[in-house]
């Protein structure tokens, strides 16, 4: 089954791009539909998950536009998933793949495997979790990862990882936007708070965020 994805609508028609934008700032877009909708289906297949990356953060407070869904399962649950979902309102972007796209929208939903580590995908201190009470949290419907662990998913990804400095500049726009102070690093992992303190002072200092 071959169907349009968002990101080729995107491309291919500015004037559609642009009320896209204005709808996923409202909520409204074809990302937030697609979340809603895997949710719900996540939720009767009674599957564990917390959505992650740029809608955990728009969840969170910082709000930038992103194309995809990222969502934190096991990696028994991904199996599930795929028998359950695969041909039914999703297919996989490519044969193999452990990514699905909603069929109706053309959004990717990506799956974020618990277990894996993030940035340079090498041994660290800090794993995806499993998607369980201790680092999720629930509003309207929908479970995302709570605060601390998306800084620390984010810290050690853009600390390991040079490619993925995007995910420093997330956490410095956290920062700023809600604000965080400099003693949150408590709630962090041992692991990054040295890098959290250097973000915060750079927030301080006015250094200019990735989104800046």
């Amino acid at each position: 089954m071959s169907i349009i994805t968002y990101e080729e609508r995107l491309n291919a028609d500015s004037r559609w791009a642009l009320s896209e934008g204005s709808k996923f700032f409202e909520e409204k877009g074809a990302v937030q539909d697609s979340l809603r909708k895997i949710a719900k289906r996540l939720l009767d297949l009674n599957i564990p998950y917390a959505v992650a990356g740029g809608m955990a953060l728009f969840h969170h407070g910082f709000r930038r536009f992103t194309e995809d869904v990222d969502i934190l399962v096991t990696r028994e649950s991904l199996d599930r998933i795929h028998q359950a979902l695969d041909g039914l309102g999703y297919v996989p972007p490519f044969q193999g793949s452990k990514n699905l796209r909603d069929a109706d929208t053309g959004v990717k939903i990506e799956f974020i495997v618990s277990g894996n580590y993030p940035g340079d995908g090498k041994p660290k201190p800090i794993a995806f979790p499993e998607p369980n009470d201790e680092v999720t949290l629930e509003a309207d419907g929908v479970r995302y990862v709570n605060l601390p662990t998306l800084m620390n998913l984010k810290i050690a990804s853009g600390m390991t990882n040079p490619g993925r400095l995007q995910d420093l500049g997330d956490v410095q726009n956290l920062i700023k936007r809600l604000p965080l102070a400099r003693d949150y690093l408590s709630q962090l992992h041992p692991f990054v708070q040295d890098k959290y303190v250097e973000l915060w002072d750079g927030v301080q200092q006015g250094s200019p965020s990735v989104e800046e």
